[in-house]
C-alpha cells in the first residue's frame, strides 16, 4: 500500500496584526469524504472547517480520499481552509482495511509534512464517524490537545432493512458509544441531537447545516402564470417520502397538474424504485410533468434551485428526521427558492410559513396537495417577497461567516474549565 498526498489551496498566513500570528494554534480537521463537494457531509465539513479558525487563521484539513471512490482528474480545491489530501493507491477491499487502519498514521505524517508541530494545532475535529479508538488513541496522544466530535446524524435500526445486521448501522452506533465515553465537547446538527450527547455528559454546540451564500446566484424562475416549477434534490433512500410528494400531486385536479412540473435530480425513476418509498406506478397517472435526472454536478444543482420556485421535502416526524438536519434545506433558501416542507428537526426555527416558504400540516399527500394548491395562487409579488426572505434567513442563520465567531471560541474553549 503506497499514499500520495497533496496539498491544494493552501495561501500564506497573513502577517501582522494581533489576530494574525504566525505562531497562533489552529485547528485540524479530519476527513475521510468526497471533499469539499462529494456529498452532503463533505459539505457540512468544508463550511466548519470556515468557522473554526479565529480571525486571521485558517483551519488546517487533512482529508483522506475514500478507497471505493474514483479521485477526480483535478486535484480537490477549497478555498478558505488549508486542505492536504491523501489519495491511497489501489481501490481492492484488502488495500481499504489497512489503509483505515493506518489512517491516524498517515494524518500526522501529512501534516507533519506542512510543517505542523506539537502545539500548532489547539483542537482537532472530527467527524462523529471517524471517531474510532485509533483515531483517537493517536492523535489525543501525538498531538496532545482536545478531540471534538461533529455529530450531524443519529440513525435508527428501522431505517436499514437489517437493522442491527446492518455493519454500517453497527459502526454509526460504535462510534457514537465512543464519543460519549471519550470526548468532552462536540458540535451537533440539532437541538434533539444535541440533547442526546449533553445527557451523556458532553457540552455541545448546535450548528445547523452551513453554506456560502456567495455560492449561490439568485433565483430568477419564470413567471408563475408560465406553471410552478417545483424540485426535489438529494438521495431520498427511505428517509424522504417522495411517494408522498407525488401522491399528493396526483390529488390535484387535472388542470392544476398540468400546471406543476417537478424535477427530482439526485436519483434515476429504477433508482428511486429501488431504494426509495417510491412507487413508480403512481407516475402513470399523474397529469403533471416529473423529469428524474439521477446525478448531476453540483452546478447543475445551484442552477436547479436558482431556476425553480419551490424546493421540496417531507419527512417522517422523529426518528433519524428528528435527530438531523436536512442541508438541501439552507441550500435552497441561500438561492432565494423558498421550500415546502412539513416541520421536522429546529426547522420550525428556520422556515416559517407564508414568509421563507409553505409549511405542509402534516406529512400526508393532502398536506402536499394543500401546500401545492396555495403555491398555485401565489403571485409573482409573493413569491418574490419569499424569495427574498428565504436569502435573508440564510444569511442570517445559516452562512458559515455568521457562525465563525462562535464555532471557533467553542473549538478553542479549555476542556479543564
Amino acid at each position: 500500500m503506497t499514499d500520495q498526498s497533496m496539498l491544494v489551496g493552501r495561501e500564506p498566513r497573513p502577517a501582522g496584526g494581533s489576530n494574525a500570528r504566525a505562531d497562533q494554534p489552529r485547528p485540524l480537521l479530519v476527513g475521510a469524504y468526497a471533499f469539499p463537494h462529494g456529498d452532503a457531509t463533505s459539505n457540512r465539513l468544508l463550511q466548519l472547517a470556515r468557522s473554526a479558525a479565529p480571525e486571521g487563521s485558517r483551519t488546517l484539513v487533512v482529508n483522506d480520499w475514500p478507497c471505493e471512490l474514483a479521485f477526480p482528474a483535478r486535484p480537490p480545491e477549497a478555498a478558505g481552509v488549508d486542505l492536504v489530501t491523501l489519495r491511497v493507491r489501489g481501490r481492492h477491499r484488502l488495500t481499504r482495511l489497512p489503509a483505515r487502519l493506518a489512517r491516524p498514521v498517515r494524518v500526522l505524517r501529512a501534516a507533519r509534512r506542512q510543517g505542523v508541530r506539537r502545539g500548532d494545532v489547539n483542537v482537532v475535529l472530527l467527524p462523529m464517524a471517524l471517531m474510532t479508538l485509533g483515531n483517537w488513541t493517536v492523535l489525543r496522544l501525538v498531538l496532545r490537545c482536545p478531540i471534538v466530535v461533529d455529530a450531524s446524524e443519529r440513525h435508527d435500526r428501522r431505517q436499514f432493512r437489517h437493522g442491527w445486521l446492518t455493519p454500517y448501522f453497527v459502526r454509526h452506533r460504535w462510534s457514537t458509544f465512543l464519543a460519549t465515553r471519550l470526548v468532552g465537547r462536540a458540535t451537533a446538527v440539532s437541538t434533539t441531537l444535541a440533547g442526546y450527547l449533553a445527557a451523556h455528559g458532553l457540552t455541545v454546540l448546535v450548528v445547523p447545516p452551513q453554506v456560502d451564500c456567495d455560492d449561490f446566484p439568485t433565483g430568477r424562475p419564470p413567471a408563475l402564470s408560465t406553471g410552478l416549477r417545483l424540485l426535489y434534490a438529494g438521495t431520498p433512500a427511505r428517509k424522504d417520502m417522495l411517494d408522498v410528494i407525488l401522491r399528493g400531486i396526483g390529488r390535484l385536479t387535472p388542470e392544476q397538474q398540468r400546471r406543476v412540473s417537478l424535477t427530482i435530480a439526485g436519483v434515476t425513476r429504477e433508482a428511486a424504485a429501488a431504494h426509495s418509498d417510491l412507487d413508480v406506478s403512481v407516475l402513470d397517472g399523474l397529469h403533471a410533468e416529473v423529469r428524474f435526472l439521477g446525478r448531476v454536478p453540483r452546478a447543475t444543482v445551484l442552477t436547479l434551485l436558482a431556476e425553480s420556485h419551490f424546493s421540496m421535502l417531507v419527512r417522517p416526524t422523529g426518528g433519524y428526521a428528528a435527530n438531523g438536519f436536512p442541508s438541501k434545506v439552507p441550500e435552497s433558501l441561500a438561492a432565494g427558492c423558498p421550500v415546502l416542507l412539513n416541520h421536522t428537526s429546529d426547522l420550525a426555527t428556520y422556515v416559517h410559513d407564508g414568509i421563507e416558504g409553505l409549511v405542509l400540516d402534516g406529512n400526508g399527500p393532502d398536506d402536499v396537495r394543500w401546500a401545492v394548491e396555495r403555491a398555485l395562487r401565489l403571485t409573482d409579488d409573493d413569491w418574490t417577497a419569499m424569495s427574498r426572505a428565504a436569502r435573508s434567513r440564510a444569511r442570517e442563520s445559516f452562512d458559515h461567516r455568521a457562525w465563525r465567531d462562535r464555532v471557533s471560541a467553542f473549538l478553542a474553549a479549555d476542556d479543564r474549565s
